[in-house]
């Protein structure tokens, strides 16, 4: 199993083979999918989502060995982190396009219930699954990967996932399990966390976002984080890169590929480089891979341009600090005006003090208006930092009337995000 080889078509222990099916066993799967399909479809024509979580709920209910049994004898591969796993599955899936038909959730649905409706749906050999990160273990255990990618791991959602480290050790427990790792060497708790796989093939996709990094996950002694390194005096270290970033450009020990993406920011640019060197590690050309990334303008919803009124509005979701970090660096430059929206329900998180992390400061001197639940905590952090010409808004539309036409950006947390996406696609017909 080496990179220049691949590992497509090889028998690794992580594909397993298809076991002995009873006939009442395989009837029970049928029934199983048949129903779980037939239910995600009704929800989506009663227009109550993509109908994967219910989906699924209903195949597990009839059948709760359908996971691995669908899984069985296919190539399985794992997408998880804080931040990027959307957008970095639907690159890695397009990559891997090019070699046959991919299996993935595509909706986001990324728990039990969305990831055995991902299995069902569509009967490809490859199949790439975005994965929540305190679900990988279950998916690993029961999925059984040939790889998996990690891409970062930070505060989110405070009331599921406060303890970094715990997520850290739960990982490094899970992938002694899976041959390989495709892991983010500038974050210290994958790279502790992917230390626990047998084999990892290292990314400098970079990490802007560090307060979750301080405390070393082996030892808790403080980590010492230089432009483009970090170390412990335990020992732990960033390791050397296989694949890293060097500006606009993903190189390795043999290529140099300018990225030119068409999705905007540092972060999707880290995200293209982790789908570029785990395709690389499946038998697909680099430069290949990267053709079909560059197809990639948006990704459900997030990128998307809507004109409204004589408005092109971007929308960019935002969920946790450290893509509040990302998406204000993505943003600082210009004087396009803002729409910055925060809700705080079940999946948003219901504690927003996280606000107080993010430095606002570059905003200073541009025109916001806020909108969401959670628009006066919004507004008054923006501020404490120098960001005064702040308006309030209580929908999209009403915000988007308050700003000139030209471009704006609409920048939200996710039940903000859909909220806002189903306006201005409604708006737009």
């Amino acid at each position: 199993m080496t990179a220049a080889g691949g590992l497509h078509g090889q028998r690794i222990d992580a594909v397993q083979p298809r076991a002995a099916m009873t006939a009442a066993s395989r009837w029970r799967l049928r029934l199983a999918v048949a129903a779980g399909l037939g239910t995600a479809r009704l929800s989506r024509l009663a227009g109550r989502g993509a109908g994967g979580v219910i989906g699924g709920r209903v195949i597990l209910g009839v059948d709760p060995s359908a996971p691995r049994v669908l899984a069985a004898g296919r190539d399985v591969l794992l997408v998880s982190g804080t931040n990027g796993k959307t957008t970095t599955t639907a690159l890695l899936s397009g990559a891997l396009g090019v070699r046959g038909p991919v299996a993935t959730n595509a909706d986001g649905a990324n728990t039990t219930a969305g990831l055995v409706t991902a299995l069902a749906g569509r009967n490809a050999r490859t199949v790439v699954l975005e994965t929540d990160e305190g679900w990988l273990p279950w998916a690993v255990s029961n999925l059984r990967p040939q790889a998996v990618v990690l891409l970062n791991l930070s505060r989110d959602q405070l009331s599921r996932h406060h303890e970094v480290d715990k997520l850290a050790s739960a990982w490094r427990e899970a992938v002694r399990e899976v041959p390989v790792v495709i892991a983010n060497a500038d974050d210290t708790s994958v790279v502790w966390a992917a230390l626990g796989a047998s084999r990892q093939v290292w990314v400098g996709a970079g990490q802007l976002w560090t307060q979750d990094s301080i405390a070393c996950p082996r030892c808790g002694r403080q980590c010492r984080h230089g432009p483009s390194s970090w170390s412990c005096s335990c020992g732990l270290a960033r390791p050397d890169p296989s694949w890293w970033l060097d500006g606009d450009d993903l190189v390795s020990a043999d290529v140099r590929l300018p990225l030119r993406l068409p999705l905007p920011g540092r972060f999707n640019r880290a995200n293209a480089a982790m789908a570029v060197a785990t395709a690389a590690l499946l038998g697909i050309p680099p430069e290949r891979a990267l053709d079909q990334l560059r197809t990639v303008t948006t990704v459900a919803g997030r990128f998307a341009i809507s004109d409204l009124g004589g408005r092109q509005v971007r929308l960019l979701l935002a969920k946790n600090p450290a893509g509040w970090l990302e998406t204000v660096d993505l943003i600082s430059s210009g004087d396009t005006p803002l729409i910055l929206a925060l809700n705080a329900q079940g999946v948003d998180g219901r504690d927003p003090s996280w606000l107080y992390d993010v430095s606002f400061r570059a905003l200073a001197g541009r025109r916001v208006v806020v909108m969401g639940e959670r628009s006066a905590e919004l507004e008054v952090r923006l501020q404490m930092d120098g960001v005064t010409c702040v308006d309030a808004g209580e929908h999209v539309l009403d915000a988007l009337a308050l700003m000139p036409p030209g471009p704006v950006d609409v920048v939200a947390n996710y039940t903000a995000f859909q909220s806002a996406r189903k306006e201005l696609a409604r708006a737009a017909r």
